[in-house]
C-alpha cells in the first residue's frame, strides 16, 4: 500500500557485480513535488542506484516501489510506463532528428493506438493530437522556434533542455536527472536551475536527480542523500548536509594528524 504522499521508495536496495559492492542497504523516500538529490564522490553508486530505480538493474537485494507499486525487475519501457522518466549524463538524442521528432518519438509512449488501427491508418486523430501536444510542449520549454532544426546543431545547454523536453513527453510522475549541469557554464547551470524548479511547479511532479554542482543542490533541493562506497552516510536539508562532518569528509578527506 502506498504512504501518504510518498512517490518512490528503496528499501535496503543492494547491487553487487562479483565481489564489487556498489549499492550497500540503500533507502531513500521521494514525496510528491518534492526536489530530492542524490551526491556523492566520483564512484560512489549514485548512477548505479539510479539504473536499480529505472529497470537497468535489478537489484541484487532489496526492492523499489513506485506509487506503492513494486518495481524491481520491471523493464526500462514498464518503469517509463508507470510515470518514471529519466536523461543521462551523456546526452542521449537521436541527432540526426528534427528537435520536434525527438519529442514526438517520446509522445508515441502515451499513445492510445493498436497495431490493427496503425495498419489501417485510423489514428489520424491521435497522430494530429500527440504533433499538437509535442508543439505545445516545445513552447512551454522554450524549444518551438527551433523545431525543425537538428537535434545535433543545437547548443550543449540546449540540448540538455531538449532531453529534458523529451522526458516530459512521456507525462511523468517523477523525472530523474543523472548530472543535468555537466558540461554547462555557470550561466547555463543558473539557467537550468531556475529551469527544474519551473518543471517541478509546473508540471507538478517529483524530481530525483544526480549532480555534482553543489550551489545547484543546496538552491533547489528539498533534501539530499549523500553516498560514499555504495552507503549512504547522511540525509538531511542542505543546511543539515554542509554541516555534516561525514559529508565532509567523503568530500575533502582527513588531514592526518602525524603529518
Amino acid at each position: 500500500m502506498k504512504e501518504s504522499n510518498t512517490l518512490l521508495k528503496a528499501e535496503h536496495v543492494t547491487m553487487q557485480f562479483g565481489g564489487v559492492m556498489a549499492v550497500n542497504d540503500f533507502n531513500l523516500c521521494v514525496s510528491e513535488r518534492e526536489i530530492v538529490a542524490l551526491i556523492g564522490p566520483n564512484g560512489a553508486g549514485k548512477t548505479t542506484a539510479f539504473n536499480c530505480i529505472t529497470g537497468i538493474y535489478k537489484p541484487t537485494g532489496g526492492r523499489v516501489l513506485f506509487d506503492g507499486q513494486v518495481i524491481s525487475g520491471k523493464s526500462p519501457d514498464q518503469i517509463t510506463r508507470l510515470g518514471i522518466a529519466r536523461t543521462f549524463q551523456n546526452i542521449r538524442l537521436f541527432h540526426h532528428l528534427s528537435v520536434f521528432d525527438n519529442v514526438l518519438i517520446a509522445k508515441h509512449m502515451r499513445a492510445k493506438q493498436t497495431v490493427f488501427s496503425a495498419t489501417l491508418r485510423l489514428n489520424r486523430a491521435e497522430e494530429r493530437r500527440m504533433r499538437e501536444e509535442t508543439a505545445a510542449l516545445l513552447c512551454e520549454q522554450g524549444l518551438y522556434s527551433h523545431r525543425d532544426e537538428m537535434a545535433s546543431s543545437l547548443p550543449y545547454g540546449l540540448q540538455r533542455r531538449l532531453e529534458i523536453a523529451r522526458a516530459l513527453a512521456t507525462e511523468p510522475k517523477l523525472l530523474l536527472l543523472d548530472e543535468p549541469a555537466a558540461g554547462m557554464n555557470p550561466q547555463e547551470t543558473q539557467e537550468l536551475t531556475d529551469f527544474i524548479k519551473v518543471i517541478r511547479d509546473r508540471y507538478h511532479m517529483a524530481i530525483f536527480m544526480i549532480e555534482h554542482h553543489m550551489d545547484l543542490v543546496m538552491q533547489i533541493s528539498d533534501r539530499i542523500y549523500v553516498l560514499d562506497f555504495g552507503c549512504c552516510i547522511a540525509s538531511g536539508s542542505a543546511a543539515e548536509i554542509q554541516h555534516n562532518p561525514r559529508v565532509i569528509e567523503a568530500y575533502l578527506g582527513v588531514e592526518d594528524e602525524n603529518a
